[in-house]
């Protein structure tokens, strides 16, 4: 998703800085959107990430938008959480975009915008996401205090809520596993197919757009129909 809307935004004329982990999707998001595009290494997880990632943005200039989209999923019994686990998907989907809004929003301009990605699982209550739901859950929930916190600045805060999209998000499963998962989820989506990373981007520029500039605190689910929101 995040690329499909790094590549609009580069079409478009504008400037625009991507960050990932992997260095083989960091050279080959590269490679997509040339060397206009600033690709950065950053590492969610970390508890430097905001830091980290302020420090190199200073070097290039001011933003207009920042989209919080970093984050992993875990899916599986209860009964299997682990305390490895938990901290892992908090301190990437929680404490991740937590620290580096604290750390870049001094750097974003006034009436600027900020888009945060949560999920539809946060209202599925699937029996095997629930951790992952809580996490976004939480995201959901920092989001609206966020929009209060920056609206003085005209900075707006509003989340994405994405249901089944055609995206390398759950590659981390095993190809029958997915395919089942994938399938189950889009049996109860009324559009009766999974999005592209297209759809998705299109909503998360709308909202960093100006087009918004009216909206803020908002949650927009870009989710086939799922959860009706």
């Amino acid at each position: 998703m995040g690329l499909s809307a790094a590549k609009q935004i580069s079409k478009g004329g504008g400037r625009i800085i991507i960050t990932g982990l992997n260095p083989e999707r960091l050279n080959a998001a590269q490679q997509e959107l040339g060397s206009d595009a600033v690709v950065l290494e950053n590492d969610s997880g970390s508890p430097t990430t905001g830091t980290d990632l302020a420090s190199q943005v200073e070097k290039i200039g001011r933003l207009d938008g920042l989209w919080l989209n970093a984050a992993i999923a875990r899916i599986g019994p209860l009964e299997e959480i682990t305390v490895p686990t938990y901290n892992q998907i908090m301190d990437i989907n929680v404490r991740g975009p937590l620290l580096q809004l604290a750390a870049l929003s001094a750097l974003i301009n006034d009436n600027g915008s900020i888009v945060v990605t949560a999920s539809s699982s946060v209202y599925e209550g699937a029996a095997a996401t629930s951790l992952y739901a809580a996490s976004k859950g939480a995201l959901l929930a920092a989001a609206r205090s966020w929009a209060s916190a920056v609206a003085h600045r005209g900075i707006r805060v509003n989340t994405l809520v994405p249901g089944p999209i055609a995206t390398n998000f759950r590659s981390f499963l095993p190809d029958e596993a997915r395919e089942g998962f994938e399938s189950f989820v889009v049996n109860q989506v009324p559009l009766q197919r999974v999005g592209t990373s297209e759809e998705a981007a299109a909503v998360a520029l709308f909202l960093l757009s100006n087009a918004s500039s009216y909206v803020t605190g908002s949650q927009y689910a870009v989710d086939g129909g799922l959860i009706m929101q």
